[in-house]
């Protein structure tokens, strides 16, 4: 039972309008640096880290949190829109935004009404649509039907 007091303890602190204001300066500012590719979260907190000096303790480490989740987003922001990986962590998403722009642009160029949506993932119309246009007698499956019998 004491740790559900805990629990509820510091949901209330971190919950009060003056540290949810704080966090979100974090966040949005965190956002900010974090796009700059080179960047990354613990350069963020490096730069931002004197902005805290002034605020309460729990204040300053919600802010530090928000820079740090901030500029972790602000990192992925780079690596899909630039292709340029502010950090470690976001050179995964360059190379598999590569696959997934491929995928947009053939939609687009096929001219199919999917191609404002995500085309991650498959769904049962578009596995119904390449599965009738296979040829019979094609092996590849590549989809054009020869108009000689």
């Amino acid at each position: 039972m004491d740790t559900l007091t805990s629990l509820g303890n510091g949901l209330g602190v971190a919950l009060q309008p003056v540290n949810l204001l704080v966090c979100f300066a974090g966040v949005f500012i965190g956002t900010l640096i974090g796009v700059l590719p080179g960047i990354g979260p613990l350069g963020a907190i490096a730069l931002l880290l004197p902005s805290t000096l002034y605020v309460s303790p729990v204040s300053s480490l919600i802010m530090l949190c928000g820079i740090y989740y901030g500029a972790m987003y602000g990192g992925s922001t780079t690596s899909v829109l630039l292709n340029i990986p502010g950090e470690a962590a976001s050179v995964v998403t360059c190379i598999d935004v590569i696959r997934w722009r491929s995928k947009v642009g053939r939609a687009r160029r096929s001219g199919s009404q999917r191609s404002d949506r995500s085309s991650a993932e498959p769904s049962a119309f578009s596995f119904w649509r390449s599965w009738r246009r296979r040829s019979p007698g094609s092996p590849s499956g590549s989809g054009r039907r020869s108009s000689s019998p």
